[in-house]
């Protein structure tokens, strides 16, 4: 018969699973206060001494603990069990060799009982994991897998799992270590909402990792509120640890105070080595804090860096309890601060056998600070190419646009470091080098395109519905949508796989396969300013662009103005309106421009550019009246499709969507242009029907009300009859059309991200093979579009490349509109 003691503890450790801590501790006390057991009284405190370390008191805990082990008539299963829970604390404690220890030791003591040992080689798995010591972890955790496996454990084989998938996550395996996450979430979360929390904090440092910080950060915040609901302060500490290390990417200031926040709570907690991780992130983020400068990066002030003593005192602290990574980490931030700023730099620190990427790559960020520092140039770009080759190659893994476009952050200071060397050389190979690095870097990855997903399509219906029910631009935040997009970008992170890496060009090869009248405009964002790289078939060179201040001030105000135009067509504002519009255009055209033109003497032009120019509508600058031009990803990416070249399409296919004012007629008239054209009308121009249609035809038109989602621009869309085609569907499409025409407001305005990368409607059909895309990133009038584009096919049907047939149709028509090419535009 079971005695009420045992029945209190066996309720009191029900909570404790159910992170219930209040109600756990006050039922433990009760059991503590009826038990007459040695073994019964020992358990009692063991549970009730984890409970009191989730709770901020882990020193009475561990007092609880000693003191029940110290007990002689202890029997050795009970001995076990209790030296795990010490090992628990000791390891919650920050004491990680004294945690080791116990752990071995409960684990000899209680062989003949699977599911407890499962249980110890679960905590010792994350200790191992904290020490670097992944294989030993992995072990453990397979170990612990199979034991509740064979004991149908459903929730506690799901927690192996993810702890599996985390392994791979420090292994630098981001897609596994989603498979594992997501695979194992359902049956976690259905534990409690504390456990969803905790999977969710771990989940959050895969997607900073794969650069998504917004989605990392919006379940480390959420995860937080739980912890501090439930009371549980440590684990509070961990996901505001976790959070500011997500900051310390974008947000400096707000990094800091969340990880002064979590060094407290860590501290009050009794963790001394959890705080000092926290200080860590802190220091690091006051190193890199600070004022913007010209090229869009923090300035610390040098009279408010973090004081050397500090830092040195929390690099002792992180290295005494094996976190080396994070050590150096510190030690190599206070380094590149010192390179940057002129002041004497020390021993650069020694990196460990285990270090991860970031480390790395911020160890080759230091080598080429300290080389520009001494005005090496040469050096500084040989150190920020090995990193960003070594980045490459991690990123080659990857498949999904998402996640390809994300990762560029881990590269952003080291393409800053050679852009700025290579600018300062004058050397137009080494300009063209690294304006290919930075361009090329998100696009070197040819995507295998996707098997279909019956569960994707059901998914994608389903936001259809929300987005129509809950109308406005704030609908993502519905949580039923938040959690549909989740599983949908997740899924196609893991199921876009690599078909090929496609490589880069250097100067000689790409100048010449020029034509006599084809230029390169490679526009290059770096610390020295804006300036841009003119190579013709004849040569190159580097233009400076003096004008970029002043141009990137009418910039701000570009986007206004051309709302405004489209809608004010008549009365007496139109004419001021048009004036307005037309001088600001002349002067960014004159500043961006002229210069490069004029060394250029080409009527054809590929234009690179970086994201501080992203969503110029090109096509409404008067320097581009005439021309033919295209917005190529890269120079390489470019040269590539022109050797692949396929003859023009021969077939094009139409669809018009619902209440666009001249939507019909603008089909029409694009339609006759073509000799046997596929149209598709009214209730008939839903989601499949437009993809099945763009898999039959070498020409898409698409006239549809757009709007572009910059949350999460792959959410961007086209409004057809039954919903909304977001950028996803795209991927489920098992052939595209060679060229998509799409005639709807701002759907080829791109989002950047990390300074070069961008992703948006427009690329999604790109990455997906579209050859070209003709979009505009910016409202436009109806009339324009109907007129623009109607004349566009006379052109596209007669065997024009889009970019010629485009220029063309602009010159017949006399319209100045945003429409411009993506891609291979000849």
């Amino acid at each position: 018969m079971t005695s009420p003691a045992e029945e209190l503890r066996q309720r009191g450790l029900r909570l404790t699973n159910q992170r219930r801590y209040p109600e756990a501790r006050r039922v433990l006390e009760q059991a503590a206060a009826l038990s007459a057991s040695p073994d019964v009284t020992a358990r009692i405190a063991g549970t009730l001494a984890y409970v009191l370390g989730q709770m901020g008191e882990a020193a009475e805990g561990e007092r609880l603990v000693r003191r029940a082990l110290e007990e002689p008539a202890l029997g050795a299963h009970a001995f076990g069990v209790v030296a795990g829970q010490l090992g628990s604390l000791l390891w919650n404690r920050g004491r990680l060799d004294e945690a080791l220890e116990w752990f071995g030791r409960a684990i000899d003591t209680i062989p003949d009982d699977p599911v407890a040992v499962a249980n110890l080689r679960m905590n010792r798995s994350v200790l191992l994991m904290q020490r670097g010591d992944l294989a030993g972890s992995a072990v453990d955790l397979e170990h612990a897998a199979a034991a509740y496996a064979a004991e149908g454990s459903d929730v506690e084989m799901a927690e192996a799992q993810h702890n599996l998938g985390y392994v791979s996550l420090l292994g630098g395996d981001l897609l596994r270590a989603m498979r594992e996450m997501t695979a194992a979430r359902p049956a976690i979360a259905h534990a409690s909402p504390a456990n969803a929390a905790i999977g969710d904090v771990d989940m959050a440092e895969v997607l900073r990792d794969a650069g998504l910080v917004t989605d990392a950060e919006r379940l480390l915040q959420g995860a937080a509120l739980v912890f501090g609901r439930a009371r549980m302060p440590g684990a509070r500490a961990e996901a505001e640890l976790q959070l500011a290390r997500s900051l310390l990417r974008h947000d400096t200031t707000r990094s800091g105070r969340t990880a002064r926040s979590a060094a407290r709570r860590f501290a009050a907690a009794g963790n001394r080595l959890g705080s000092a991780r926290a200080e860590a992130i802190a220091l690091r983020a006051g190193f890199a804090g600070g004022s913007i400068d010209r090229a869009g990066r923090q300035v610390v002030d040098p009279r408010r860096r973090p004081a050397d003593a500090d830092v040195d005192r929390v690099a002792r602290a992180l290295h005494r309890g094996g976190l080396r990574n994070d050590a150096v980490a510190l030690r190599l931030s206070r380094e590149l601060w010192r390179a940057t700023h002129a002041v004497a730099s020390g021993p650069l620190p020694r990196l460990p056998e285990t270090a991860s990427l970031e480390v790395r790559l911020l160890a080759q960020e230091v080598r080429a600070a300290r080389a520009a520092a001494r005005r090496r140039d040469a050096e500084a770009r040989r150190h920020a190419a090995a990193g960003l080759d070594e980045l490459a190659d991690w990123r080659s893994s990857f498949g999904s646009l998402d996640m390809q476009t994300s990762l560029a952050m881990h590269g952003n200071g080291l393409i800053l470091a050679g852009l700025g060397a290579a600018v300062r050389s004058g050397r137009p190979d080494a300009v063209f080098e690294w304006s290919e690095r930075a361009r090329h870097l998100s696009l070197q990855v040819v995507p295998l395109r996707p098997p279909p997903d019956a569960e994707a399509a059901a998914d994608l219906a389903e936001l259809r519905i929300l987005r129509a029910d809950l109308a406005g631009a704030d609908w993502m935040a519905d949580p039923r949508a938040i959690e549909l997009s989740d599983r949908l970008r997740r899924r196609q992170w893991i199921a876009t796989g690599t078909a090929d890496v496609s490589e880069r060009v250097d100067l000689a090869a790409f100048g010449g396969g020029l034509d006599e009248d084809t230029a390169l405009l490679a526009y290059v964002f770096s610390p020295e300013g804006l300036s841009c790289l003119v190579v013709t078939r004849a040569g190159a060179t580097l233009v400076d662009l003096p004008g970029w201040a002043a141009a990137r001030a009418d910039l701000a105000g570009l986007r206004s103005d051309l709302d405004v135009s489209a809608s004010v067509r008549s009365g007496p504002m139109a004419e001021v309106v048009r004036r307005g519009l037309a001088a600001r255009l002349a002067r960014l055209s004159a500043a961006l421009l002229d210069a490069p033109l004029a060394r250029s003497g080409t009527t054809r032009v590929v234009l690179t550019v970086p994201g501080v120019l992203a969503g110029l509508p090109w096509g409404m600058l008067p320097g581009l009246a005439g021309r033919g031009f295209t917005l190529a990803g890269s120079a390489s990416r470019w040269a590539g499709g022109r050797t692949m070249l396929q003859a023009a399409p021969t077939s094009a296919g139409f669809a018009a969507g619902p209440r666009v004012a001249r939507g019909d007629e603008e089909v029409g008239a694009a339609a006759s242009a073509w000799t046997s054209p596929r149209v598709l009308d009214g209730a008939h121009v839903t989601v499949d029907a437009v993809a099945a249609l763009g898999g039959e035809v070498g020409v898409l038109h698409v006239a549809a009300h757009g709007r572009h989602a910059v949350d999460n621009p792959l959410f961007s869309g086209l409004e057809l009859a039954d919903g909304v085609l977001f950028g996803y569907d795209i991927d489920r499409m098992p052939r595209v059309p060679d060229v998509v025409v799409l005639s709807a407001c701002e759907v080829g305005r791109s989002a950047v991200r990390w300074g070069e990368e961008a992703v948006g409607m427009t690329r999604a059909w790109l990455h997906a093979g579209a050859r070209c895309v003709v979009a505009a990133p910016v409202v436009v009038a109806d009339d324009d579009a109907c007129e623009l584009l109607g004349a566009l096919h006379g052109g596209l049907s007669a065997g024009l490349s889009p970019a010629t047939a485009l220029a063309a149709a602009a010159g017949r028509t006399g319209i100045l509109a945003p429409f411009q090419c993506h891609g291979d535009g000849f």
